[in-house]
């Protein structure tokens, strides 16, 4: 079983998430804008058709995990290994606001994490978030929350860099108090200034189709170890 000592604490694998609330906000973004984003030439966008990407904006409220309870957002694209293999997600930006799972993110899976502030405020039908950067907000999304399905546990991919190399981190989710809305109703994006901004910007954000939103009140995932891919 491995385990890693991060901040003088032992984290073993896999690490469990045991309660969080998450939501997802599915664009549809010109292909080249996300290829361009991606940090490594070891990657390729997975185009929806001809020119197309999807681009996923994914707020998660962790409040019961190994690495503590924390708000994070996801700057997350649909990708393949350059050297073939299995679609899964490569995440771009990883903004957290505790500094335990800041540290176990990048040391563990390479995920690009860094400590910002996220505001979040809910209601019955709906969650906003905004993200501040530098004292500067980045921007401010809002989505819709509520459901009452049952969303099965499924194993999935995700990508990353550890040292400049390509791994892969097998990932399992699933909940409870879950609904899928297509199209962009009750969804409002709203772009502040610095990088982060022009990023999205860059994407076609706010103008961007959504595709879809989902939303799980009871999540629950399974994060295993990266391993190299070959």
């Amino acid at each position: 079983m491995t385990s890693y000592d991060i901040a003088g604490q032992t984290v073993t694998m896999p690490v469990q998430v045991r309660d969080a609330s998450a939501a997802t906000v599915l664009y549809e973004v010109d292909a080249a804008a996300a290829q361009s984003l991606l940090p490594s030439d070891a990657f390729r966008i997975v185009e929806n058709e001809p020119g197309r990407a999807h681009f996923a904006l994914v707020l998660v409220d962790y409040r019961d995990n190994d690495l503590g309870a924390y708000h994070e957002v996801g700057f997350t694209f649909f990708v393949r290994p350059a050297a073939g293999g299995e679609d899964g997600t490569f995440i771009t930006r990883l903004p957290v606001d505790q500094a335990f799972t800041c540290e176990a993110g990048r040391t563990i899976w390479g995920f690009p994490k860094t400590i910002e502030r996220i505001d979040v405020e809910n209601t019955e039908t709906s969650t906003t978030w905004t993200l501040i950067v530098d004292g500067r907000q980045a921007f401010t999304v809002r989505a819709p929350r509520g459901g009452t399905d049952d969303t099965p546990a499924a194993p999935m991919a995700a990508y990353s860099l550890i040292g400049g190399e390509p791994h892969r981190t097998t990932f399992t989710q699933g909940g409870r108090g879950s609904q899928v809305v297509f199209g962009g109703e009750g969804v409002e994006l709203t772009l502040g200034a610095g990088p982060i901004a022009d990023e999205l910007a860059g994407l076609g954000l706010p103008g961007a189709p959504v595709v879809l939103t989902t939303w799980t009140e009871r999540m629950q995932a399974t994060f295993e170890d990266a391993e190299p891919v070959k």
